[in-house]
């Protein structure tokens, strides 16, 4: 053996064994007590461990409040912060998960708004320009806050019209002189040879030039989940799965029923109690009507939710850095390319809905947002129907102003309104400006209920959130180092955690391998480890969807893998939450539903369903004579069992049912547990068609004609005419 290979197998097991001792000294699953008082932070505060559901439960079983806030989306659980960084004994209930509604599902965008300063300038309309203006200073408050949530991103307007040059120049320039010191960078201009090498998936027929400029983007269900987790470390009582059942009042010494608190209801155990508090809070997106008729059921709707429709694409449709801007549909709209954790998102529509607990995209919708990507990408890129790997709806909570005589026209901006009982309305906003809204809604409920906080002033103007006091840029190489996790995995956590995420490393299970020593995938194909899932249930995850939804991302970006996942994220749960095997069946019914409705999947299988067959007649005697190949015993179909004896690995152990009957499940459109031949074409017409990638059955009739003309081959030619069969 040389002596440079000795040094490298050397330099090799010392890396390995570091790595490994560094996790067994690490192993400590226990979170570390830090009461570390930042500069930001208000002096009065200090961070606490994260408590368990059942002591906030017992909270706010026992405890009495100055705030409630009900909600627990972006502008609910910014209220909470702020409420409890002020001083005031604050509490939150989500009736479902944190974020389980218009804040998960969202465009990902941190932005001023382009198209509203166009409008501000164009109409000369102050109103607009402020809310221009104060978006773009919010925006710069959410990158600091959070560096490894957000971050900037740079958004291409392609010009296709020479004299447009200049009116979009000029427009884009404006947005980086409204933002002032807050500019991210600075936008600039492209010569189409340029832009084409940043974005070369573009369109370059009468492709003039580009102009780049500067928004920010977010991990929207985390960054909300960080607010809220940081709201409970300053003191406040956050709970998610906890319903309004009624609001309680009392008359005061006036006469008047003034609001004291609310009747809840834990989801989980179904248990019922009431919370005492001085002022209530109703801060809950499209469901704004809902609560302020349960104050008062006489009140007129103020709510005009719309459906915001968001497609993802593989990561190959755009560049990893760069987002493309469609600044005029055939409709009008604005629609959004933007890359997202090495994926592709694109939306989204804006059409009038109903309110609901479980939005779903339309496939009319779908095919709207892929017509609209089609004008420009270069006609090489084939936009196929089957590449849309998930799709979600968000309800955008659009609201008339009840504070106005006139309550007919939408405001734009949002609106706090206080009824004749002291319930404290904030509706309407967006994602940019959460912060804001939560300061004057805080505002307001203290006037309006004689609150007496330790601050009058709000305490959240550069305010860490969780996971950033200590996180920096390279954080994910000592991840590496510190743990023997995989590149990529460091810096997914490193991103989605910030410094937290040496807590999920200390959670994670040994692969049993030379490298990663660490960190076993949920999936192949993403960076989601295990020890997320433990850590999720951490962060109050309590059920299957709220896992796969929002701790992990994963079923906003590919469906079907989220639908492979499952299995392994479930056995995780059951064994953590102690889950019966009823239990975790539920749970499992439950999540694939919403995978199903919520998450495109349906809309999916249904849009391959409506592909007429357009097979030559060569490529139809192929398929035939592949499906009776797997169909051996001449049924007509393929059952299960085929699929099993197909499957068969080379060392003769069977593929696990599970995996088994979710190939099956892939191409039974007719439901009834077996493959007929007019399902297995229309699966391979769909592929041809693009409306389908790819079919782990089609692959697999395609191996078995291969084996089969193997062993035909085998019997025509004896030993003796092989020359000895070597």
């Amino acid at each position: 053996m040389s002596s440079k290979f000795r040094r490298l197998l050397v330099g090799g097991l010392a890396a390995t064994a570091g790595a490994t001792i560094a996790y067994f000294l690490f192993s400590d699953t226990s979170e570390t007590k830090w009461t570390t008082v930042k500069a930001s932070t208000p002096f009065h505060m200090a961070k606490r461990l994260l408590p368990k559901r059942e002591e906030l439960l017992a909270s706010l079983q026992t405890d009495s409040f100055d705030v409630l806030i009900i909600g627990g989306g972006a502008t609910g659980v910014g209220c909470a912060l702020d409420a409890t960084t002020r001083g005031l004994k604050t509490a939150l209930v989500e009736a479902d998960d944190f974020a389980s509604g218009t804040s998960s599902r969202s465009t990902k965008l941190i932005h001023g708004g382009v198209r509203y300063l166009q409008k501000a300038i164009m109409q000369l309309d102050i109103e607009q320009y402020r809310m221009v203006k104060e978006a773009l200073n919010e925006r710069s408050l959410m990158l600091e806050s959070a560096p490894h949530l957000a971050k900037p991103i740079p958004i291409m307007l392609p010009v296709y019209k020479w004299w447009q040059v200049p009116y979009f120049w000029s427009g884009i320039k404006m947005y980086d002189v409204v933002a002032g010191g807050k500019t991210l960078k600075s936008s600039y201009f492209l010569s189409k040879k340029n832009a084409l090498e940043l974005f070369p998936m573009l369109r370059n027929e009468r492709l003039c030039g580009a102009i780049v400029y500067y928004d920010g983007q977010q991990d929207d269900a985390r960054m909300n989940l960080a607010i809220g987790l940081t709201a409970i470390r300053y003191g406040a009582t956050v709970t998610n799965h906890v319903s309004v059942v009624k609001l309680l009042k009392e008359t005061d010494k006036d006469g008047k029923d003034k609001l004291i608190g609310a009747t809840v209801r834990d989801e989980m155990s179904l248990k019922e109690w009431d919370i005492r508090a001085k002022c209530v809070i109703n801060a809950t997106g499209p469901f704004t009507d809902n609560i302020r008729q349960m104050d008062d059921p006489t009140v007129q709707s103020i709510c005009a939710p719309s459906s915001g429709v968001h497609i993802v694409f593989p990561g190959y449709y755009s560049p990893q850095q760069m987002g493309l801007l469609d600044p005029a549909t055939s409709d009008g709209r604005v629609i959004f390319f933007l890359p997202f954790q090495n994926h592709t998102i694109a939306g989204t529509t804006d059409l009038p809905c109903k309110v609901t607990h479980s939005p779903r995209p339309t496939e009319d919708e779908i095919m709207f947002i892929l017509s609209e990507v089609k004008n420009y990408l270069n006609p090489d890129v084939e936009v196929r129907r089957g590449d849309v790997l998930s799709a979600w709806s968000g309800i955008r909570p659009l609201v008339s102003d009840p504070n106005k005589p006139d309550t007919q026209s939408l405001a734009r901006n949002h609106i706090i309104h206080v009824s004749s009982s002291n319930l404290v309305t904030i509706a309407g906003g967006k994602w940019t400006t959460y912060r804001h809204m939560a300061e004057e809604t805080i505002d307001t409920a203290i006037k309006a209920c004689n609150l007496e906080p330790l601050h009058e002033k709000c305490q959240t103007k550069g305010l860490k959130l969780e996971g950033a006091d200590n996180w920096t840029p390279t954080l994910y190489i000592r991840l590496v180092q510190d743990f023997g996790l995989e590149f990529e995995v460091a810096q997914h956590l490193a991103n989605s955690f910030g410094d937290r995420a040496f807590a999920v490393a200390k959670m994670a299970s040994l692969t049993g391998k030379r490298w990663p020593i660490i960190g076993k995938k949920v999936h192949p194909e993403f960076p989601y480890i295990d020890a997320e899932v433990r850590y999720g249930i951490k962060e109050y995850a309590l059920t299957a969807v709220d896992m796969i939804g929002r701790r992990l991302r994963i079923s906003f970006l590919n469906v079907q893998a989220a639908q492979e996942a499952l299995p392994e994220i479930l056995s995780i749960m059951a064994e953590e939450l102690k889950w019966s095997e009823a239990e975790r069946d539920k749970q499992y019914k439950k999540a694939m539903e919403f995978l199903q409705y919520e998450m495109g999947q349906m809309m999916n299988r249904a849009s391959k369903e409506k592909i007429p067959i357009n097979l030559s007649k060569e490529e139809i005697q192929t398929y035939i004579k592949r499906f009776q190949i797997i169909d051996k015993d001449r049924k007509g179909y393929v059952s299960i069992n085929d699929i099993r004896r197909s499957l068969k690995r080379d060392d003769g152990t069977d593929v696990p049912g599970e995996e088994l009957h979710e190939i099956l499940k892939e191409i039974d459109t007719n439901m009834n547990g077996q493959v007929e031949l007019d399902e297995y074409l229309q699966m391979m017409s769909a592929i041809k068609s693009g409306h389908v990638t790819y079919s782990r059955f089609a692959r697999m009739a395609e191996l078995e004609e291969a084996r089969h003309e193997r062993e035909l081959l085998k019997k025509k030619i004896t030993v003796e005419r092989s020359g000895g069969g070597l």
